[in-house]
């Protein structure tokens, strides 16, 4: 029997292209995971598998895959339904769909390669001066980039001069896949078996009683070692000690230290213990307990509250009852309000539950982030992020906060998929059987709309916290005062 899957690529084409696979891989493939297909003559592309099946393509023959990436699935069942919505409701392919849901890093790059044919006898009289430049590259290096070649003869379009090769015999084209992500690795050091008991280290200490400065480095890490009960980094003992790398390559080179690497998170949270929210006053409490109501009947509700009524701390007591059933919590807001101040505010209450994801992180740390999700990590309990964070791996999600509501910047312009975050949350939440609060001073006409059809559920916060006062408005009549001026 013939085995096939259908690949989800990251080009705006409608349909999936099947590949051929073995029965090994049939059982190993599912659902989810990430293959590298041959498309077209030479390309190279990451895709999808979106489908694993036994019927052979109508029209082509299937090619075979290139490799398989993954060992587990990273896209869950959920992502999946939620991409081909997006597909349908705003117009575009899944494989667009795709390019804006996976982090680049996920994306592999393929990039063209030429390399010297050394079954090839090249005659060089036969070859012209920009073709001989190239050759005599490729003399010194085994392989080069296209775009490494057109800095060679000079010239913006090396295409022919390939081209011209590539008939001669001279080259060969070749497709390589990079993988974009790389674990960060932090650099520890610790003493060598011989000298980790206290003879041992007398000794050591005896022995280097003429080279002072490695003596000191010895001695600040046992003092470390001693204090924190944690491996020690390179860095951390170079500061404390006032050493150099030097030094502490030379003890490493003398068997006395012994190095060793340990994976770390990009993005770590270094904060204090968790603060105890705070409490609320009448009208949050009256509030918390409508929206707790209206969940009963309603997937989504509308929370209208004046500015500095104290919205936060009404999600905040949410964001606990959701916790404390083991669920994950999505809280969005538009860029611009993504503010240090409320980063640290979540984290006090939460500690290191929050993780956050922005278009600020660099695509290793979305890479993090996005795999923290994909296991249920601790570290990612809650996320607070822009609106491309409605695309991340969510196992169990339990509400989804969409603060600012009204922001037009959750709307996505340009590339495809032209999503509205608000709007896509709201099937996300629904996908996972979760509720969605919106939240809003000036709510945007379309959810009070909603909220007033009681399509949404709807509460309101009329009180600024501690009855602070609101600020006089008066209406001024433009056209009246300019005549008068």
């Amino acid at each position: 029997m013939n085995h096939f899957i259908d690949v989800i690529l990251p080009i705006p084409l409608e349909k999936l292209f099947t590949y051929s696979i073995t029965e090994a891989e049939s059982k190993f493939l599912k659902v989810g995971m990430r293959v590298s297909v041959p498309f077209g003559k030479t390309k190279i592309y990451t895709g999808l598998v979106g489908k694993i099946h036994n019927e052979a393509p109508l029209v082509y023959d299937a090619k075979e895959i290139h490799q398989i990436l993954d060992d587990a699935p990273i896209v869950t069942k959920t992502q999946l339904e939620l991409r081909y919505w997006i597909a349908k409701y705003y117009m575009c392919t899944v494989g667009e769909a795709m390019r804006a849901a996976l982090p680049n890093a996920f994306i592999l790059e393929s990039e063209t390669l030429i390399s010297r044919n050394l079954n090839m006898t090249v005659d060089e009289a036969d070859l012209k001066d920009d073709e001989f430049l190239v050759f005599e590259a490729l003399q010194h290096q085994s392989s080069l980039k296209i775009q490494d070649v057109s800095n060679i003869p000079d010239k913006k379009n090396v295409l022919p001069v390939i081209k011209r090769l590539i008939e001669k015999e001279v080259i060969l084209l070749q497709e390589e896949i990079y993988e974009k992500y790389k674990p960060k690795y932090v650099r520890y050091v610790k003493l060598q078996e011989a000298y980790a008991s206290e003879q041992g280290l007398q000794q050591l200490l005896k022995a280097l009683s003429r080279a002072e400065k490695q003596r000191q480095v010895v001695m600040t890490l046992f003092s470390i070692s001693a204090k924190t009960k944690k491996p020690v980094k390179v860095k951390e003992l170079i500061e404390q000690s006032g050493s150099s790398s030097a030094i502490v390559k030379t003890l490493i080179d003398k068997d006395i230290l012994e190095e060793y690497h340990i994976q770390t998170d990009r993005v770590q949270y270094d904060g204090a213990e968790n603060e105890a929210s705070k409490k609320l006053n009448d009208h949050q409490i009256e509030a918390l307990q409508q929206i707790k109501d209206t969940f009963k009947t309603q997937n989504v509700t509308l929370l209208h509250g004046i500015t500095s009524s104290g919205k936060t701390e009404v999600y905040v007591k949410l964001i606990e009852e959701v916790l404390s059933e083991g669920r994950q919590v999505l809280y969005l807001l538009p860029e611009i309000a993504l503010t240090t101040q409320l980063v640290t505010r979540l984290q006090n209450y939460f500690g290191e539950q929050v993780a956050v994801f922005h278009s600020k992180y660099s695509a290793h740390e979305r890479v993090e982030v996005y795999n923290q999700v994909l296991h249920d990590s601790a570290k990612a309990r809650i996320v607070l992020g822009a609106r491309s964070s409605i695309f991340l791996p969510f196992q169990d999600l339990g509400l989804i906060i969409v603060d600012e509501e009204h922001e037009q910047s959750f709307k996505q312009f340009d590339p495809a998929p032209r999503y509205h975050a608000r709007d896509t949350a709201i099937v996300l939440a629904h996908l996972h059987n979760a509720k969605t609060l919106l939240g809003s001073a000036t709510p945007s006409l379309e959810s009070y709309y909603n909220a007033k059809e009681d399509k949404y559920g709807f509460v309101e916060i009329n009180k600024r916290y501690n009855n602070v006062q609101l600020p006089e408005i008066e209406l001024v009549d433009l056209v009246e005062k300019q005549k008068k001026s």
